[in-house]
């Protein structure tokens, strides 16, 4: 009796114990990170295997191109690595650009969703008629949300679809605005998206005005982590000029000047970022 009782309140210790550490939340998968990725780049179609291929054929050519002018392997290799990189950081600047072209079209996206809900519509009708009249680079995701609804009438997996095809905070913000209208009514809608709609005019002007200033340093740091490359792609040309890398002290100066780069410039980045919106309604 007595040890039944001991290990009923040592198990109730332990629960005690287990109940003041937090409960680990699974976040989103490498996969559905990178797909996250190609949608906010907007080419669709785009595989993990197919980015990988497309990398290790342009570092397969630019190793083959450095290595005929240098005759130098290890600087072959070098270029190889960086070229490597190419179809990355394309995909990684195409996202970029068209995250800052969507966030001065959110505005209009949503002054044109409370015109239409102000004029009557319904909010599938006020959705689906972004597909043809609002601004040209959120068109398909809205007509396809328009399709989906015609074919199965069901509101929230169309949403849900939806915002999975924007991939984008402020998409997520309306989407979840939308649904919450559409669930338990109410007349303030019109006045809520006139709200969020100055209020992401001002947010805007403020970033694109930060990230101007922002620019003059990204830049200049960019050019500073590739000039000793252009530099040595130039000497490269006369294979005398780069026969010293062609030994382990060459390789070690490579792999040295290599990571010391890398490491510049991602300090560079983290000090230089822009607090940016983060997907909490995903």
């Amino acid at each position: 009796m007595g040890a039944l009782i001991g290990a009923t309140f040592g198990l109730g210790l332990l629960l005690i114990w287990a109940s003041r550490w937090p409960v680990a939340r699974s976040g989103p998968t490498r996969r559905m990170r990178f797909d996250e990725m190609v949608a906010q780049a907007g080419v669709p179609g785009i595989t993990p295997s197919g980015l990988a291929l497309s990398s290790v054929g342009v570092a397969l050519c630019a190793t083959l191109v450095m290595l005929a002018l240098s005759r130098v392997l290890p600087i072959a290799l070098a270029f190889g690595l960086i070229a490597g990189y190419t179809p990355i950081a394309v995909l990684r600047s195409r996202r970029r650009r068209r995250q800052r072209e969507l966030r001065e079209l959110w505005p209009e996206v949503v002054d044109n969703l409370a015109s239409a809900v102000r004029a009557g519509l319904s909010l599938p009708e006020a959705l689906s008629q972004l597909g043809s009249r609002g601004p040209a680079a959120l068109r398909g995701p809205f007509q396809r949300f328009g399709q989906d609804y015609r074919a199965t009438g069901r509101f929230g997996d169309c949403l849900d679809r939806l915002k999975a095809g924007l991939a984008d905070p402020t998409g997520d913000r309306i989407v979840e605005s939308l649904r919450l209208a559409r669930e338990v009514g109410g007349s303030e809608l019109g006045r809520l998206l006139r709200t969020l709609s100055a209020f992401l005019r001002d947010d805007v002007r403020t970033r694109a005005e930060l990230e101007s200033r922002q620019t003059w340093t990204i830049n200049a740091a960019r050019l500073a982590v590739a000039a000793p490359w252009l530099i040595l792609a130039v000497l490269s040309v006369r294979p005398e000029a780069v026969r010293a890398y062609n030994s382990a002290g060459g390789v070690l100066v490579l792999v040295c000047g290599g990571g010391l780069c890398i490491v510049a410039y991602r300090l560079m980045l983290r000090i230089a970022r822009l607090p940016g919106e983060k997907r909490v309604l995903r």
